[in-house]
């Protein structure tokens, strides 16, 4: 059974019924589904294929290797866990999940990667043939790692989170560029496995990423805001004839809200620098601007 498990291996076709065909490889019989095989298999002719255990303990092969084997990595899919055991992973095998052990996985089971979660793991076979899987190390991910563009700066990526630290947690995008988020960009920490929308805020020489969980200031305005801002950027010129000095029944005749609410929206937008407000009205930025441009 030594070095079967978990690999590619080649044996002879023995037998076969309705269902399966029989391989044997050195002593032991492997099941082979014969909805895998599109061609019959020749008696005593050999296949190659993945070996495992399956769900039911018995011995399976199948055509269709995962990624993921002895000492090769491969992300899979977090499907379930459980807590005196750890967390099983579908790496693509039609009747078997891998599982991850706890002793693997973070301290705080909070942390632990949830249902539909990605781990990059490869394989090991314990002393009783049993298959685990094995969290990839930041070396494996160094491995396969590709340099970032300059040109990523401030654009929206999409992560995973790989290891988790308490100086901050380390992630690789859909591209494998090599990603890092300090505890100050982020509200809540990250669950390992995780998928995550971040912004580039940095990019490094060595082709690393600095990034955010924050949203952006215009996105993190509230409603109040946002409507402010949309009645500025609908009218003509960029500018309201409003400010906090206003009456407060005319603020709430045009705007449905109250004086505090108003003024409350302008801090807001001021300090994000979407308007500025002066000459007792409200101007876009940008509009406020190209107005002191031409009247210089």
């Amino acid at each position: 059974m030594a070095d079967l498990l978990g690999r590619l291996i080649t044996g002879k076709v023995t037998d076969e019924n309705e269902t399966d065909y029989f391989v044997q490889v050195e002593g032991t019989t492997f099941r082979l589904d014969k909805a895998e095989i599109k061609k019959p298999l020749r008696m005593n002719g050999t296949f190659t294929g993945f070996a495992y255990e399956n769900e039911n303990h018995d011995m399976q092969m199948t055509r269709d290797a995962p990624k993921s084997q002895i000492d090769r990595y491969g992300f899979g899919t977090v499907v379930r866990s459980q807590r005196t055991l750890g967390v099983f992973v579908n790496i693509g095998l039609p009747n078997k999940d891998i599982v991850v052990s706890l002793d693997d996985l973070p301290d705080m089971m909070e942390l632990w990667p949830q249902q539909g979660d990605r781990l990059l793991i490869a394989l090991r076979e314990d002393a009783k043939h049993r298959l685990w899987g094995v969290l990839a190390d930041g070396d494996i991910y160094q491995a396969i790692a590709q340099p970032a563009n300059k040109r990523l700066q401030n654009s929206n990526v999409t992560v995973t989170a790989y290891q988790l630290k308490l100086v901050g947690t380390r992630v690789i995008t859909d591209h494998f560029e090599l990603g890092f988020i300090h505890p100050s960009e982020r509200e809540t920490e990250p669950r390992l496995g995780e998928e995550l929308k971040a912004r580039v805020i940095g990019v490094h020489d060595d082709g690393t990423l600095n990034l955010s969980l924050r949203p952006r200031t215009f996105e993190a305005i509230d409603d109040d805001s946002a409507m402010l801002l949309a009645a500025l950027e609908h009218s003509e010129d960029g500018h309201l004839d409003f400010s906090d000095k206003s009456d407060p029944a005319a603020i709430k005749a045009y705007f449905g809200i109250s004086k505090g609410q108003f003024k409350r929206a302008v801090g807001h937008l001021m300090k994000a620098r979407k308007i500025t407000q002066h000459d007792g009205g409200l101007w876009l930025a940008d509009e406020a601007s190209e107005t002191s441009k031409t009247t210089k």
